[in-house]
């Protein structure tokens, strides 16, 4: 018995000796899949997230916000969703006597966290684009924070013509190699303007998918099959120093097989990833679209919804709209109407972040600057950054957004577009 009892107390104190390795073993498997549980489960919601939200939950109302699918093509990897502000990369054009017109969109659309390039074409006076030049080197902001370029190569750039194509593609470039945080580029004309300010329109986009592209287009040509897709043209930008309208040769062509064509607005706000598919193309659809829309009629309004609607990757990312109001004459005239203080309400009723066209210093622009976007003296737009006295003569905290009426008309139309995209109505049809 007493034999029997020192083994049983043997076996037990060898027992005891595995129980403190065996219970530690045991809590470091509990910790280590707990973690990965809990790291899937963040991981799932973010995902979710990512599909589901377009604005900061602070600001949404009791119907759930709409979103927008996120593309399969990211080159460029977007930022997590709601952890940063966007950044935007204006091209802000303009042509002979536009020096004033475009200086004013200029500080209307000005946020330090942005990049900007500004263009006066070759048709301009050399004069103007050395005031521009001087302008924009003398400017306190613009020197210290260093993101308004000029292109001081002036291109030749022609109305109708693939020149325009050429120099939006220019700016492109400019823009991806200055700098790698911007999320959307927009091209606007001297003769645009602004119906949100900079806060309003940061604040609207930063819970928004960053692939997604709002760029009006429909496949359905219309007349503009006969008239444009069919004739052959020939662009004097491209080999003449002075400026000359397009002029069409013999025979016309027929309609492409090899994609299907595309027509819309040639202003646009696009998505850094396409912008670099374009630019870069790895696959040779851009450039082989570039050099069929080089004898296009009109190819700004073509050449980037043919290149976005003929490659999967990209049409879900596409939002049928160009966040523009313009007016159109009935019958529609080769320009749109020139917008005035009759037009004030239907331009806020849009909820569109852009106007066009204005004349340079029309009575509805000092309505636009004092009503909606807060500006005075020719000064910049009133934002969160701006510091010292006067009113935005210092940068303060760029991140520091103070979104106003604009963004809540802005959310409106972004929520309605992209939900629409959601559900794939009107996307590249």
């Amino acid at each position: 018995m007493i034999r029997f009892s020192n083994g049983l107390m043997g076996s037990l104190n060898m027992e005891k000796k595995w129980v403190f390795p065996l219970v530690i073993s045991s809590l470091v498997c509990i910790f280590l899949l707990a973690t990965s549980l809990n790291m899937g489960l963040v991981s799932s919601l973010h995902t979710i997230n990512s599909f589901f939200s377009i604005f900061p939950s602070r600001v949404s109302t009791n119907q759930t916000d709409p979103t927008f699918v996120e593309t399969k093509v990211s080159q460029s990897p977007p930022p997590p969703f709601g952890s940063t502000i966007p950044r935007f990369a204006y091209l802000v054009s303009g042509s002979r006597g536009d020096l004033e017109k475009l200086w004013r969109t200029l500080q209307a659309l000005y946020h330090p966290l942005n990049q900007y390039v500004v263009h006066l074409d070759l048709e301009s006076p050399t004069e103007e684009r050395l005031e521009l030049a001087s302008r924009v080197g003398k400017d306190p902001i613009f020197a210290k924070v260093g993101n308004v370029h000029m292109i001081t190569k002036a291109n030749m750039v022609t109305y109708r013509g693939p020149t325009m194509v050429a120099n939006t593609l220019h700016a492109c470039a400019i823009l991806l190699k200055r700098s790698k945080e911007w999320d959307w580029f927009i091209n606007l004309s001297a003769s645009d303007y602004p119906l949100v300010t900079q806060d309003d329109l940061l604040y609207t986009f930063s819970r928004l998918n960053r692939n997604v592209n709002f760029i009006e287009h429909t496949s359905r040509l219309g007349w503009k099959e006969g008239q444009r897709a069919m004739p052959l043209i020939i662009d004097p930008g491209l080999y003449l120093s002075k400026k000359s309208d397009v002029f069409w040769v013999s025979p016309k062509r027929t309609l492409p097989t090899a994609y299907k064509l595309f027509t819309g607005s040639a202003w646009m706000v696009l998505s850094r990833s396409f912008v670099e598919f374009v630019i870069w193309g790895w696959d040779n659809l851009p450039r082989t679209l570039l050099m069929y829309y080089t004898n296009f009629v009109s190819s700004p309004e073509g050449y980037f919804q043919t290149v976005i609607c003929n490659v999967p990757e990209y049409v879900q990312t596409a939002v049928n709209h160009d966040l523009h109001y313009i007016a159109w004459d009935n019958p529609p005239r080769q320009h749109p109407h020139t917008l005035s203080l009759n037009d004030t309400d239907k331009m806020i009723a849009s909820n569109a972040a852009f106007a066009r066209k204005f004349k340079q210093n029309d009575p509805v622009l000092d309505k636009i600057d004092m009503d909606l976007l807060g500006r005075k003296n020719g000064s910049f737009t009133p934002g969160g950054w701006c510091s010292g006295k006067p009113t935005c003569s210092k940068v303060g905290d760029p991140t520091k957004l103070k979104p106003g009426p604009g963004a809540q008309r802005l959310r409106s139309l972004v929520a309605r577009l992209t939900l629409s995209a959601q559900l794939g109505q009107n996307q590249c049809k």
